[in-house]
């Protein structure tokens, strides 16, 4: 072997070790920052390894919402139809946050509580997230009501 074919077989392979290490490290940081949507029903079935950082999806149950006074922190229940889960927030939340919205909430489970991060509240009265809202149809495909009879008119 040359000199010269010795220099560009360790030039390749020093090309290639370099895009190896970049690509652990961009795979690292990507599955570090992934956080799955479960929704309550999930999470109480233990799809949710315990100490995992994941979205939790449902709305807001009526009169579950809770403020302590002079504090940021708030306390709700989310629901899917199915399972209900309770939430702790310590942070603003945001003006459309309402009882019987949809929300989105990141954060982990400690002690049976779901310890939110970030709240995302949803925007007008016909949006929910799609992941959301598939998931809550497959968990109500058994709870399904069906159509009512459209009106007839009468002379």
């Amino acid at each position: 072997m040359s000199p010269t074919q010795r220099r560009r077989l360790l030039l390749v392979l020093l090309v290639v070790a370099v895009a190896g290490i970049a690509a652990v490290l961009v795979a690292t940081a990507l599955q570090r920052n992934i956080a799955y949507l479960y929704t309550p029903a999930e999470v109480k079935a233990g799809k949710v390894a315990p100490d995992a950082r994941f979205r939790l999806g449902g709305m807001v149950a009526k009169g579950s919402f809770k403020r302590e006074s002079g504090a940021l922190l708030a306390r709700f229940d989310v629901t899917d139809g199915d399972a209900v889960l309770p939430v702790s927030y310590d942070r603003i939340l945001p003006d459309l946050f309402r009882e019987g919205q949809a929300v989105v909430a990141t954060g982990r489970m400690r002690d049976g509580v779901f310890v939110a991060e970030d709240v995302l509240a949803k925007h007008d009265e016909t949006y929910m997230p799609k992941e959301l809202a598939d998931k809550m149809g497959q968990a109500h495909t058994k709870h399904q009501i069906p159509a009512t009879a459209p009106a007839t008119e009468t002379p």
